[in-house]
């Protein structure tokens, strides 16, 4: 079986080498990237490919990891040549994944979400959804973590925005609530109070979603309006808006924080000066 990436950062860096070792030939094309994704395609012996179109003719299945502008771009280019499964793998909105089937004329799509951190390689939790879904399942026998989750496309993007809808929704309310409670004094006892409800593991988790938060700033609230996006077709996403203008105003470089603060108290130091 031959597995081709469109794009080949993080996800696909990751991802290919674990179906590397089970004996998957992956293959890429890495005109007009960068020289470090050159160089990183090459150490992990993946076969490269002059064009798109010779990827695209190569591969039984294609996934796409792209950054979100580029996903319809990327199935345009590729689409009329491709007989085999596309898997996108974007961050993108269900509707995003219905304007990338149009341009697989002769293959099949899925949509596929990714639901924890990559760097978890092949055991990273994997949603799909679309009528061949399944067949992107089979891969599961290669060590991958897919779960089908819906017969129709669009279902796993839709999934992945709602996870996003509640995570940064509830990583801006502890940003607000205990940077008051942090100014006031009282920020212990609210962790106390509210890990006899939420469960004693809510202290770590909160304080790991603080960082992370601030780290990611600009680009979480980017796909807070494209999650906004998707829940205006059935709501008005008041709170979601409010979530995407929050996470704009906060701070979006690492170096704002150490790259481990000694306790939440150094991240609200950090940014004493950028109020919320």
């Amino acid at each position: 079986m031959n597995i081709g990436f469109l794009g080949f950062g993080e996800v696909a860096s990751t991802l290919s080498g674990g179906l590397l070792a089970g004996g998957i030939e992956v293959l890429t094309c890495v005109n007009g990237r960068s020289q470090r994704t050159v160089d990183m395609a090459r150490s992990f012996d993946v076969k490269l490919c002059e064009t798109f179109t010779e990827l695209a003719e190569s591969s039984d299945i294609l996934l796409s990891t792209v950054v979100p502008a580029e996903a319809v771009n990327v199935a345009r280019e590729v689409g009329r040549n491709f007989k085999g499964l596309y898997v996108d793998l974007n961050n993108i909105s269900p509707s995003k994944v219905n304007e990338v089937s149009h341009h697989i004329d002769n293959g099949e799509i899925t949509d596929a979400a990714i639901m924890g951190s990559i760097k978890n390689g092949l055991d990273t939790p994997i949603i799909a959804s679309g009528p061949s879904a399944e067949i992107f399942a089979e891969l599961n026998n290669y060590g991958m973590n897919i779960e089908v989750v819906g017969s129709q496309l669009g279902q796993a993007s839709a999934l992945k925005m709602l996870r996003s809808t509640y995570t940064k929704g509830v990583a801006a309310l502890l940003f607000e609530s205990f940077y008051v409670a942090y100014q006031m004094g009282v920020d212990e006892p609210l962790w106390r109070y509210l890990a006899s409800t939420e469960g004693p593991n809510f202290k770590e988790s909160s304080i790991s979603r603080l960082k992370s938060s601030l780290a990611n700033a600009r680009r979480r609230a980017q796909e807070m309006d494209q999650v906004s996006e998707f829940l205006s077709e059935y709501e008005d996403p008041m709170v979601t808006r409010a979530v995407a203008e929050f996470l704009d105003l906060l701070p979006d470089k690492m170096e704002v924080i150490s790259e481990k603060p000694s306790d939440y108290r150094d991240i609200f130091r950090k940014i004493d000066n950028n109020r919320f």
